[in-house]
């Protein structure tokens, strides 16, 4: 019989960040509750070498349940990878070579392993999916096809928003889901975690483990983090917007504070392990988002770097943006004489994730030279020696 403590974690862990239980959660519940010990994974394909805050929130979840005893797993997708999921895509993904994706797995254990205890005694299982996938001939690969029909691949807004405007659907974007749908048969897992814009695959595997092992799977999709007045995911790799998991501590917690105010208390649901009725307390004792923010990037930073790392950036964000001084240790970048447009030196520098980046960036004039006090503007600015602010968080001196 469960205590009063088991019940009442077992009770936030299915209501925290959760967007849909399957096939119920009273049944997962009373799964948990009867103290049967459970295999629970998460898998994810390691297709780029940074995790960032959205990622964390599936790694937290799954921690939980491995402290409460069950048999926790986390899968790297290199297989499934090379593949390329069509999940949430209007066009099919690049594929990555083998090395690319190691690489990827290699920085991604060491981005968890703040949050969660990786292999050992007692820690999470790390597996690769390659270790079965590679392995299927042909004729295993037929029948696993055989499962599903063409009607309902289809059946995924992806896949539909494609076919309306004509653009092509490959055919191993079908095979996808089966892939990853037969990780779960592989391990023969009792639930599987990841975001609701993985309901689909995560379904794809529930069926198989029944048609494979005849045994139920269940699916937790937890939420996904959005701008509560777009719409729009708060974490875009794509538009150079997130806060990585890597990211040093004066960068990660100069981004917390330029996250809208309105996603504060589900930063703090998704993103930290505090129980519910502290964040609430937080968030009524201080009503000004300024101030709650500043609780939620100290929180934050204090899990990947430390509560004494967390503290100086703290100082640090004070100093700069309250009192606005330029910061005497910024960053330094001496130019190599091959860049001759400010964002290869920012790139070279570290300072954006990509070209793609810096465009977003200067169209919101958001990139300032601090010697002249001038927006960069223009499609081709030229570097020049100087301070810059980039964004509302990053500086960097170039030589």
């Amino acid at each position: 019989m469960a205590s009063e403590a088991t019940k009442k974690k077992i009770d936030e862990l299915l209501t925290r960040s959760i967007a849909s239980v399957l096939p119920s959660k009273d049944a997962l519940q009373s799964l948990l509750l009867s103290g049967k010990k459970l295999r629970i994974y998460i898998g994810a394909d390691a297709t780029g070498p940074d995790l960032h805050l959205g990622h964390s929130t599936n790694y937290l979840l799954l921690e939980e349940f491995r402290k409460l005893g069950h048999e926790t797993i986390v899968l790297f997708g290199d297989f499934t990878a090379m593949i390329g999921d069509p999940s949430d895509k209007d066009a099919a993904r690049k594929p990555l070579s083998s090395r690319e994706v190691e690489n990827n797995i290699r920085t991604w254990k060491s981005q968890l392993a703040p949050i969660m205890k990786l292999g050992g005694f007692r820690g999470s299982k790390t597996v690769k999916n390659s270790l079965w996938l590679s392995k299927l001939s042909f004729e295993a690969v037929m029948k696993l096809s055989s499962i599903f029909t063409v009607q309902q691949m289809i059946e995924r807004d992806m896949f539909n928003k494609r076919m309306k405007e004509n653009k092509p659907i490959h055919l191993h974007e079908f095979l996808y889901p089966l892939m990853q749908g037969y990780d779960s048969v592989a391990l023969d897992v009792d639930v599987e975690i990841g975001g609701n814009d993985q309901t689909f695959n995560m379904l794809t595997g529930r069926i198989l483990q029944r048609k494979y092992n005849s045994k139920e799977k269940f699916v937790i999709a937890t939420t996904l983090l959005e701008n509560p007045d777009t719409g729009k995911k708060l974490m875009s790799k794509s538009e150079g917007n997130y806060v990585g998991l890597n990211d040093d501590p004066k960068n990660m917690f100069g981004k917390i504070m330029a996250l809208p105010d309105s996603a504060i208390r589900q930063m703090f649901v998704d993103c930290t392990r505090l129980p519910i009725s502290i964040i609430d307390k937080i968030l009524g004792a201080n009503p000004n988002p300024r101030d709650q923010k500043l609780s939620l990037a100290k929180e934050i930073v204090s899990m990947y770097h430390g509560v004494k790392e967390a503290e100086k950036a703290e100082k640090y964000f004070t100093s700069v943006f309250s009192d606005k001084k330029i910061p005497n240790d910024m960053p330094e970048y001496t130019r190599t004489g091959n860049e001759s447009y400010l964002p290869d030196a920012f790139l070279s520098a570290g300072m954006i994730q990509s070209k793609t980046e810096f465009i977003t960036l200067m169209r919101q004039g958001a990139i300032t030279n601090l010697d002249t006090g001038e927006k960069i503007t223009g499609i081709r600015p030229e570097v020049r020696p100087g301070n810059y602010k980039i964004g509302s968080h990053r500086f960097l001196r170039i030589i």
